[in-house]
């Protein structure tokens, strides 16, 4: 079945464009209560801190509750300490309203089942069959009830500083940490502090119009600078729904989603815990890959997508897994990508080894990786048009077996993703300025 609206990560747009309004977003609260709580039940709805998370929180609550569902409204709250809350109740389903990295003019709806994990294709398409019909109002003694529920944040806190077997002690490190103006920017700090460490918060005064706008794990320019220029150990860089992570080391150098999951990986193998192979993503660095190698580590790569990586870890029976751009599944951890679980596996293993973030990561070199990014008007298939796939057929023959293509089209935004790597930066640049050149010629005009 062709999907109308659910995309890799829940419906998302731009607010006021269908389908981001607000009668949309009634009919699908409406439809998500008969899909997944059809004789009542509870949904936690955190948001991040976009000005339009107010109109949608809204239109959510108020097509739950008419449905008979009770609803616990959490406020801002990254997206995986929603998925942890809805573990914790019985008959219970999770509701995120979140753009995660976009900008503010953006937001979406992601849904968790009662198991902390994202709906499935088919959960996703009942709910679509399920929209255009009219929205349930149920008589007085049979309405669900909302309330606001901000206390349960210091649950999701205890949550992930348990998250580190024996404890964690940050006490005498100086780390910095930039919320992206987003759903972390309370939780973030507080739990940092709560461990001991001296806290450097950047990113953390949102305006509802400022969540990832030069901040963040998009735009870690400033931490970079921050980290170095005040002296700290380690820089922490989430995204706007605090699900991704990317870390700066004493240097400034950001430390990305691959090389993360490498140092989180070699310690769990170290300490006998790393079960099943580690999985990435068609975007992951080919350095990644060939350092696990080295370190005898098995390595699959899923599609672009937590939702993928989680499915093949699931499969494949492995524990670790994430993407480029930081999303970091620790899954004897917690259920989803979570930034500040995964931020706290390496500020362990800094304590407990007594070395930096720097040295820890110095076993893994990144082959040199373009990435474009063409807008066009719609999403279509970039490889499957004739002048693109010669391009493409001519690059992977320059490359000869020492580089990697990838030619996708975003699941999220309408952008087509053009990612080379090769041996030498300037190659992969002009390779995938060739490719991106000829997927801008071959782009079809917007419909209509």
């Amino acid at each position: 079945m062709a999907r109308r609206y659910f995309g890799t990560d829940g419906v998302r747009g731009r607010v006021g464009d269908p389908p981001l309004t607000v009668d949309f977003a009634l009919r699908l609260a409406s439809a998500a209560a008969r899909v997944l709580a059809p004789e009542g039940g509870t949904v936690f709805i955190g948001k991040d801190t976009r000005l339009s998370g107010y109109l949608f929180e809204s239109a959510l609550e108020a097509g739950f509750v008419a449905a008979g569902v009770d609803v616990q409204l959490l406020g801002p709250l990254p997206t995986p300490g929603i998925a942890y809350l809805t573990t914790r109740v019985p008959d219970s389903f999770g509701v995120v309203i979140s753009a995660s990295h976009n900008r503010y003019e953006d937001n979406g709806i992601k849904f968790f089942d009662s198991s902390g994990g994202k709906l499935s294709d088919e959960l996703e398409e009942r709910i679509e069959e399920e929209v255009d019909q009219p929205v349930i109002t149920r008589q007085s003694n049979f309405l669900g009830r909302a309330r606001r529920a901000d206390a349960l944040r210091e649950d999701y806190q205890r949550f992930c500083a348990a998250s580190v077997p024996g404890g964690l002690d940050l006490r005498g490190m100086k780390v910095v940490i930039d919320c992206a103006n987003g759903a972390g920017y309370k939780v973030g700090p507080r739990l940092l502090a709560s461990l001991g460490a001296e806290v450097i918060p950047i990113g953390c005064s949102p305006n509802g119009r400022n969540i990832n706008d030069g901040c963040g794990s998009t735009s870690p320019g400033f931490l970079q600078l921050t980290v170095p220029g005040v002296g700290a150990a380690v820089g922490i860089a989430l995204d706007g729904d605090g699900d991704r992570l990317v870390m700066v080391d004493h240097l400034g150098r950001v430390v990305d989603g691959d090389q993360l999951l490498y140092l989180i990986a070699c310690d769990r193998q170290d300490s006998g815990t790393l079960g099943g192979p580690v999985i990435g993503t068609l975007m992951s660095n080919y350095g990644l890959e060939m350092a696990l190698k080295a370190r005898g580590i098995g390595f699959h790569r899923a599609q672009v997508g937590d939702r993928y990586v989680l499915g093949l870890l699931k499969e494949t029976g492995g524990v670790i897994g994430g993407e480029t751009s930081g999303h970091i599944l620790c899954l004897d951890r917690t259920t989803t990508g979570d930034a500040l679980i995964a931020a706290l596996q390496v500020l362990a293993i800094m304590v407990r080894t007594g070395r930096t973030l720097a040295e820890l990561t110095a076993g893994m070199s990144r082959l040199p990786q373009v990435l474009i990014n063409v807008r066009v008007a719609q999403r279509f298939d970039a490889a499957a048009v004739p002048e693109v796939a010669a391009v493409v057929a001519a690059v992977e023959q320059e490359l000869a077996g020492q580089g990697r293509v990838v030619l996708r089209a975003s699941g999220t935004e309408p952008l087509i993703r053009v990612m080379v790597e090769a041996l030498d930066d300037d190659q992969a640049q002009q390779c995938a300025q060739r490719i991106a050149q000829a997927v801008k010629s071959a782009t079809p005009p917007a419909a209509g």
